[in-house]
């Protein structure tokens, strides 16, 4: 039995929550006012028989449990409430933070993993996830829309569709799609092991950010989100702006935990019958202290009518996007949705499906989809191995420690580190400190697509970028690289915390990039702009000088013909130091059977330009190397062609680029034969 004060704010939250007064259940119990005025401030305890009686007029389950636990809800009562008009004449035509991204099941697939990984509850077991796209039709659609109350905002919807927006175009094509075909898809986004939507209804919480609240992010630390914004894509990516949602608590609420529920219907300004409308609208029970709709505790039955109900009691929340934006595909295509989502959360989140040695995932992840209760695509869980092989091949090796510092064979995934310098915050200043991020790269799986490229991740372990790498040196490897920063690394330093919080500042709301940001520039001493950008360029750099070390011999292994025109070489330096040189080398045969190649040339300080004359050789398995004509040079940077066909570099400049093409008649052998080297001579050595 609670204490007279805890009794007391319960039986105040019950009576409000009935809209029912002090008075109402004085006349109920044959008591005076004052009597339920001191039991409701915790003074003093109502007697036995009293304590009976409140329970029959609240309709609760006889036993002394049920004097802690909010009494349940009745689903008649279920009602939406809309937020009338502003009264200045203020209008929002749709919502700004939905705007900040793309209508796509990707980008859905993204937002919503990273909340529910932010969300974490206990912390050494993995976060599941689960999405089931369901299409339903005939009985099952009319219950659904019953148990909406879809009389109630239909009206409503029709009023924004016909505004002429973008976003009432939006509606209009979902409402015309759901008449003329008489079906709807659902998308449920369910995670456990997860906090779910603890909290007060209006006040400060997970619930109210969610439900209420535009831009409240809460979250610190590690947390992958740091804006607020990601729940927007989940009525972005609904064609009637609808989301239900069913929430366990890890923190009960009123005594209760499981199947909190509550509906968002998200328009924008918009006009009926009854009136002028800001565009919001909630479903839930009426809460008559505050002349709105509150979630309500639901029975079984509506939560199953409404496609809510959850497989465990595990806390963690469910999320019903209602008509789903199908962008991909036929509409309908229920298992091109599906392999779309799947891909998805493979690809952002496979570093966070793979657990260090001995541990166990943050993240377990499946994806079903069915049609009126048949299965479609079967459940089946997210494979980071099937995601990105190579990464995931590197990163396990690396939590096994079998990591080497340089190659041995296709197989081997190099370690090295990446310094990152963190300046001091400008409030409480402290000294520039050093962190050192990990560097993994290995070669490419033959099937992946796309090589040579770069990711990054901090302590949330979701893919922050994704970027191509450039000028590889010639005959590398196709390969991959993925780079651990801050919470990210197997052994943490002492700026760790300081990294992770820095790079968190950089990213901006699609946590795509690190880069500047206002946040970062209002929170970091000068200079964190330039710590960012040295940042990203020593992480290429370092994985161009893994590339440029001798790597053991492979030529027998694929196709000889492609790795003997790939494999060509820089050619040595004079013995001077003190004339330009060919600094690298990249190159293709076009289907003409010409060279392409494009050069790099590092230039000494000199005040006075310096003149050159590009010469390209066939290198052959035997005899001299031959040279081979130009059909032309091209200028990129640094350098400009003469009448002659000398380059003239510019006075000052430390490297220039060109591009040349040569003359496919003068090859001395096709050009698939031999590798290529390209040479810088002095003006007169040309003659």
């Amino acid at each position: 039995m609670a204490d007279a004060m805890e009794f007391g704010e319960w039986l105040g939250r019950q009576l409000s929550r009935r809209g029912t007064t002090q008075a109402d259940l004085a006349a109920e119990l044959g008591v005076t006012r004052a009597a339920v005025s001191s039991w409701i401030s915790g003074r003093v305890q109502p007697r036995i028989d009293k304590l009976q009686a409140i329970q029959i007029f609240l309709g609760l389950e006889p036993g002394p449990d049920a004097l802690q636990v909010d009494a349940a809800d009745r689903s008649s009562d279920l009602t939406w409430y809309h937020r009338p008009a502003h009264a200045d004449g203020g209008r929002e035509l749709g919502n700004a933070a939905a705007f900040a991204f793309e209508s796509d099941l990707a980008v859905l697939a993204r937002e919503a993993t990273q909340n529910s990984l932010d969300e974490r509850y206990v912390a050494d077991e993995p976060v599941r996830v689960r999405y089931e796209l369901n299409e339903i039709s005939g009985r099952r659609l009319e219950r659904f829309l019953e148990a909406l109350r879809w009389e109630s905002i239909e009206p409503h919807l029709d009023a924004a569709a016909a505004s002429g927006q973008k976003v009432g175009r939006v509606l209009g094509d979902g409402l015309a799609e759901l008449r003329h075909k008489e079906r709807l898809v659902l998308l449920r986004i369910d995670d456990y092991n997860a906090s779910g939507l603890t909290g007060d209804e209006y006040e400060d919480g997970r619930f109210a950010a969610v439900v209420r609240r535009q831009l409240d992010s809460r979250k610190t630390g590690s947390a992958g989100g740091t804006y607020g914004l990601g729940k927007a894509t989940l009525w972005a990516a609904s064609r009637l702006g609808t989301v239900l949602i069913n929430s366990t608590l890890s923190e009960p609420h009123g005594g209760r935990s499981e199947r909190r529920l509550v509906g968002r219907l998200d328009l924008p300004w918009h006009r009926t019958a009854e009136g002028e409308w800001a565009g919001p609208a909630w479903l839930g029970v009426p809460d008559a202290a505050r002349d709105a709709a509150r979630s309500w505790w639901a029975d079984p039955v509506i939560t199953e009518d409404l496609f809510l109900t959850r497989s465990s009691s595990a806390p963690g929340t469910s999320f019903l996007v209602v008509g789903v934006q199908e962008s991909v595909g036929e509409a309908g295509d229920l298992e091109e949705m599906r392999n779309r989502l799947a891909e998805a959360v493979g690809r952002n989140f496979w570093a966070a499906m793979i657990a260090p040695g001995g541990g166990r995932p943050t993240l377990e992840a499946s994806v079903a989809a069915f049609r009126d209760g048949e299965a479609v695509v079967p459940e089946e869980p997210v494979d980071p191995y099937l995601a990105e092989p190579s990464r995931a091949r590197a990163l396990r090796v690396y939590y096994d420690g079998g990591t080497v510092s340089e190659p041995t064979d296709s197989q081997s995934v190099v370690q090295s580190t990446v310094p990152l310098r963190v300046p001091p915050l400008k409030e409480g200043g402290g000294a520039q400190t050093e962190h050192r991020a990990v560097l993994l790269l290995t070669e490419a799986d033959e099937r992946e697509e796309k090589t040579n490229r770069l990711v990054t991740m901090r302590g949330s372990r979701m893919v922050v970028a994704d970027r191509k790498v450039t000028d590889v040196p010639m005959g590398a490897p196709r390969f991959q690289a993925v780079l651990l920063a801050g919470g990210a690394v197997r052994e943490p330093d002492d700026a760790t915390a300081a990294a992770e919080r820095f790079l968190r500042t950089a990213e901006p709301p699609d946590h795509d990039d690190w880069r500047k940001t206002d946040d970062l520039v209002s929170t970091y001493a000068r200079g964190a702009i330039s710590r960012i950008e040295e940042f990203g360029r020593a992480m290429t750099a370092e994985i161009r000088r893994i590339l440029h070390r001798p790597a053991p011999d492979t030529r027998d292994e694929g196709p000889a013909e492609l790795r003997d025109v790939l494999d060509l070489t820089r050619p040595k330096k004079p013995q001077s130091p003190k004339y330009p040189t060919v600094d690298a080398l990249d190159g293709e045969i076009l289907p003409d059977g010409a060279w392409r190649v494009r050069v790099t040339v590092k230039l000494p300080a000199r005040e006075d330009p310096w003149h050159g004359v590009p010469v390209l050789k066939f290198v052959t398995r035997s005899g001299p190397h031959a040279v081979a004509d130009w059909a032309g040079l091209t200028p990129e940077s640094g350098c400009e062609v003469a009448e002659d066909g000398r380059l003239v570099f510019e006075p000052g400049s430390r490297t220039a680029r060109f591009e040349g093409e040569t003359d496919v008649t003068s090859h001395p052998v096709a050009a698939a034969m031999a590798e290529v080297e390209v040479e810088l001579r002095r003006a007169k050595e040309a003659v």
